[in-house]
């Protein structure tokens, strides 16, 4: 009779320890593709960074262009010095996408930084000599370039973050997404009135 306990004791015991193994495999299965979704948002991140350090890394020169030929062009020149200075100044890591407001401001920054370059190319329409430059039309057409690649990199960057969002939000993997600390993050929004197309000649 005792063996026969100690037989169910032992049978027990070893379904609660297979149990612990497959829930403790379970969770760390889990964690392991948060990470890995977390860290596809972080690159993706990377992405989108590179091809506004690209489009930073650009704008003196065509400045120094413009200016060249739009003296007087003084403070749509500012405008694009200015704002080119308010991105400069943020410092950016991974560590803004678990901050909104951060977020926001970065995104804030860069539309003033759009805002003031579309302007800036709108100015040599009134320029035939700016225009026909071939410093210019060099430096344009890899602005250009730039912010169809920013456009490219933000579209990928918003599909890697509903792919990680919706799965931290999805039971049972929310169950551990709240154990680990991922937190949902903010995706790119347009800009007000970003559904009108600007009317600028490039």
């Amino acid at each position: 009779m005792k063996s026969k306990g100690l037989l169910i004791t032992l049978g027990i015991l070893g379904g609660l320890i297979l149990i612990a193994f497959m829930v403790v495999g379970w969770y760390v299965g889990v964690y392991n593709k948060l990470v890995a979704l977390d860290e596809g948002v972080n690159g993706a991140w990377s992405q989108v960074q590179n091809q506004y350090q690209r489009r930073f890394d650009l704008i003196p020169n065509l400045v120094e262009t413009v200016k060249g030929y739009a003296t007087h062009e003084k403070e749509t020149l500012e405008n694009v010095i200015n704002a080119r200075g308010k991105v400069g100044q943020m410092v950016i890591s991974p560590e803004v996408l678990k901050n909104p407001q951060s977020f926001q401001m970065f995104e804030k920054a860069q539309g003033e930084l759009t805002s003031a370059l579309t302007r800036l190319m709108a100015v040599s329409e009134n320029y035939p000599n700016l225009k026909a430059n071939e410093n210019f039309l060099q430096l344009q057409s890899q602005l250009e370039g730039t912010e169809n690649r920013i456009s490219v990199e933000r579209k990928r960057f918003n599909e890697t973050v509903q792919v990680y969002n919706t799965t931290i939000k999805t039971i049972p993997t929310s169950l551990v997404a709240g154990f680990g600390g991922f937190v949902p993050k903010p995706y790119f929004q347009s800009a007000a009135g970003a559904e009108s197309a600007p009317k600028v000649k490039f």
